[in-house]
């Protein structure tokens, strides 16, 4: 997990992992933790002297919910504005084409299968050729699109959440001098 190195208005430094931010306004002296939510961590001083205890409650706190809670996913859950037509994220179409040496068209939908930490694979679902094409066969095409790309959304998400523990565990050894204080 990347960690920064903060400054507090003592000039006191800290090694502040990612997710938590310090926060002084006025009267306001803390960390707040962004992950799954917000809370405020505050170092109960108006002179900073309660910052260390308050960023390894901050930080405590932050490894308790990654290893509660899944990553949080940077993919698209509902359809662009833009998109126009009705189908799911990660799915376009009927996609109409005429293959070289065939004399009628066929009909598929595009979808997108995200992979965590790789470039998306793009598949095909076969609908029917011009001969064939049912809105039965629409229906159960665009059924297993929605679930080719429900699957890889959820293997996406397993992997996300797998790597980002991982990483929490690099951030406990590495933060282990400070959590240790609290």
């Amino acid at each position: 997990m990347k960690t920064r190195d903060v400054a507090i208005f003592t000039g006191e430094r800290f090694l502040v992992p990612q997710c938590i931010q310090r926060i002084d306004h006025l009267s306001t002296h803390g960390w707040q933790l962004r992950y799954g939510g917000t809370k405020l961590f505050s170092d109960h001083s108006q002179d900073g002297s309660g910052a260390r205890r308050a960023l390894a409650l901050a930080t405590k706190e932050l490894l308790k919910r990654i290893a509660t809670m899944p990553a949080p996913s940077r993919l698209r859950r509902t359809p662009s504005r833009k998109k126009q037509s009705d189908l799911p994220s990660g799915i376009s179409g009927p996609i109409v084409r005429q293959r070289a040496g065939s004399r009628v068209r066929d009909c598929s939908f595009a979808v997108t299968l995200p992979r965590f930490g790789d470039t998306p694979l793009a598949r095909s679902v076969y609908i029917g050729t011009e001969n064939t094409y049912t809105i039965e066969r629409y229906q159960e095409a665009l059924e297993r699109a929605i679930a080719l790309r429900e699957k890889a959304e959820a293997a996406y998400q397993r992997a996300a959440t797998k790597e980002r523990r991982a990483q929490a565990q690099v951030l406990k050894v590495q933060m282990s001098g400070l959590l240790g204080k609290a």
